[in-house]
Parts: C-alpha cells; structure tokens; sequence
C-alpha cells in the first residue's frame, strides 16, 4: 500500500505494518488505521504514520528500554476487544514528544500504545489510579546515559 506522508514523502508499506485503531486515537477520534514504521532493527523507536492524513506522525518508544520496571494492568475488556489472550501477548509502545532539544524527549506513560501483533488491532489505553504521567524524561542526564536507565 502506497502512503503519502510528508515526514518520509511517498512509502510503500506492508500489510503487516498496518494498525487499526477501532476508536482511533485520544483527540484523534477519525483517525483509525495507521502504519507502524520501525527506525530499524533492535531500535526501540518507531513511527506510527496515518494512512490517511500525511501530516500525522507520531514518534513511539519501547517502554521497556528506558522504564524497566513499568507496568500495569491491561483491562480485561481492552484485551477482549483487540483479541488477546495469555498465548497472544501485546506489543506495548508509548508517544514520546520531541522538543527543540532531543535531549528533553519525554515519554507519555500514561496512555501505552496496547498491540495484538497478530491481528493489528490496537488501543490506546489511559491509565487511572497511576503515578505515570504524560511526561517521563527518557534520557533525564542527557545523552550520556545509556538506555534502560531512563528517569521519571
């Protein structure tokens, strides 16, 4: 499938790079099939591109990389509603926002990216009763400090 986008201009992208989003996205309602775009292999940054609207792009991150001790729990109705089950594990990803200065990127570990990788449903969950917030710093003494050891 050809996707215009202007961040990466024309791509062809796979079926199984493609995510649907029954409710589409948090202020983004309309917006409901997306295309999951790895930076490259063993990375724990991703793209997630609209197919439809070339101007949305959002940057994700592998939580696990940076906040090892993250977790939470999936509401059974979420996992239900995109097919998972305790043989089909999510793949879990979060927005990160990116400032002027790369180095203050920021995680929103409050609303996890939740992926059934075998049928491309996906959510976005926000979490109640947590102490995550939208915005945890991945790289909190700059880039000197290596992933898996981010901060809040």
């Amino acid at each position: 499938m050809l996707i215009h986008t202007t961040r990466f201009g024309d791509i062809e992208v796979s079926e199984d790079m493609l995510l649907q989003f029954p409710h589409g996205l948090p202020g983004f309602p309309d917006e409901r099939e997306f295309a999951c775009l790895p930076v490259e292999e063993n990375n724990p940054f991703a793209f997630l591109q609209s197919v439809n609207e070339p101007n949305l792009t959002f940057t994700l991150v592998d939580p696990f990389a940076f906040f090892q001790d993250y977790e939470f729990s999936l509401d059974d109705q979420v996992a239900k509603e995109i097919g998972l089950t305790a043989t089909n594990l999510p793949r879990i990803y979060n927005i990160v926002s990116v400032p002027a200065n790369p180095e203050e990127m920021t995680a929103n570990l409050l609303a996890p990216l939740i992926i059934n990788t075998e049928s491309r449903k996906a959510i976005q969950m926000i979490l109640e009763k947590t102490a995550y917030t939208t915005r945890h710093r991945l790289f909190p003494n700059g880039f000197d400090k290596q992933p898996g050891k981010g901060g809040k």
